[in-house]
């Protein structure tokens, strides 16, 4: 089948498709003899796994560690667990940074008077926050 047949049973853009192949996600599709990218039904059995594992937001980097290990039938699942594992501690850092972000986005508006007056805390908050009050992540070392 050609590409957009692939991206369609896959539900992977063929922009992506293209995308995988080139960075060596995937392995270089067949080709017809008019050059055309051919895909078989095991191509798209590995495009839907790899959707399915963006989806749970797998990193590139991750997907191909998953993916060796989906192909090595002498594989040990403590491995694949371990990654899943550690993909749920990325995930819930993440999700307790984004709540840390919408508290004080939320107590920066109810302290906000929201009339016609210039003064607003929530600019002022952005315009003094300085390198103390930045989270580690988007500190520059000195």
């Amino acid at each position: 089948m050609n590409i957009g047949d692939a991206a369609a049973r896959s539900g992977v853009s063929a922009k992506m498709i293209r995308y995988y192949e080139r960075i060596g996600l995937i392995p270089a599709a067949a080709r017809t003899a008019s050059g055309y990218r051919d895909y078989a039904d095991p191509d798209i059995h590995m495009l839907r796994f790899i959707a399915r594992a963006r989806d749970l937001g797998f990193p590139i980097a991750e997907i191909s560690a998953l993916l060796d290990l989906w192909r090595d039938k002498d594989r040990r699942s403590a491995d694949v667990k371990a990654l899943a594992q550690a993909r749920v501690r990325d995930l819930r850092h993440k999700i307790a940074h984004l709540q840390d972000m919408a508290d004080t986005l939320e107590d920066l508006a109810q302290g906000c008077a929201g009339n016609d007056r210039p003064d607003c805390p929530i600019l002022h908050r952005l315009q003094t926050r300085d390198d103390a009050a930045a989270p580690a992540q988007e500190r520059t070392p000195s």
